[in-house]
């Protein structure tokens, strides 16, 4: 794979987590990395990493479900890198509650970061690249919008909206070159990427990864890899498509 010398990449919820390690993973490949996220001390610690591993990026304080941030966000990449060419839309949140205790001021807080947030940093995004020859947007979707657990409907619903998005995004873009994709993960452990202040060792049991037919639970990296694939020259032909990377759960039959 190619490296990614002199591409702009805007990663959102990129302080930690499954983010951290994407904006790790493409500072790497010698790409110029915006770490847009909620949280000051997740994002600004990760850009500290960053470039003192000699990589360049900056840190954007964003919450993706307000359009004047977003709006910020993509300004401040352009202003300090010159253009956008790659768009992760990693920012995601869940809820708690059940059905009936959950407040409709939760759904719509999880909607409004999760679908809202990745469709106002497409548009915000796109403005860009379609100005500048095209460009690449990937989502991150999950397979919880094809399964569920009891009591994640905000969730699922926001996250099985994302992929409706994706192949509409795909269709409405490809004229200008902007190629759109999603990723669905499944068990990714992610307690090692976190800020420093809530980081912890990962405690997974056999059992926990002995029912993936891979063999093991997910890593950031897997999911990292896959974006560092989708937004290369490699992946060009690709466009309105959902990757599954969940180590064959959702493939699995369970019997009880």
């Amino acid at each position: 794979m190619k490296d990614f010398n002199g591409k702009v990449v805007i990663v959102t919820g990129g302080g930690q987590g499954i983010g951290r390690c994407i904006t790790r993973a493409y500072a790497e490949k010698g790409a110029y990395v915006v770490i847009a996220d909620i949280d000051d001390e997740a994002g600004e610690e990760n850009q500290e990493y960053i470039n003192s591993k000699g990589g360049r990026s900056i840190f954007i304080h964003t919450d993706v479900s307000q359009e004047e941030d977003v709006i910020n966000m993509v300004n401040c990449a352009v202003k300090s890198f010159g253009k956008v060419d790659i768009l992760i839309n990693n920012a995601g949140i869940g809820s708690s509650g059940t059905i009936y205790t959950r407040t409709m001021d939760e759904w719509d807080r999880v909607i409004n970061v999760n679908l809202r947030g990745t469709y106002i940093c497409s548009k915000y995004a796109a403005l860009n690249m379609k100005d500048n020859g095209g460009g690449v947007i990937i989502n991150m979707a999950s397979t919880r919008a094809f399964m569920s657990e009891p009591n994640t409907e905000p969730y699922s619903a926001s996250k099985g909206g994302i992929i409706a998005l994706t192949h509409s995004l795909a269709i409405s873009l490809g004229k200008d070159k902007i190629r759109v994709n999603s990723i669905s993960p499944g068990w990714i452990e992610v307690s090692e990427w976190k800020k420093s202040s809530k980081a912890k060792k990962a405690v997974l049991s056999e059992q926990d990864h002995n029912q993936h037919p891979a063999g093991r639970v997910g890593k950031p990296e897997d999911i990292a890899y896959a974006c560092l694939y989708l937004s290369s020259d490699e992946a060009s032909f690709i466009t309105g498509a959902n990757l599954t990377i969940d180590g064959g759960m959702t493939v699995k039959m369970i019997y009880v």
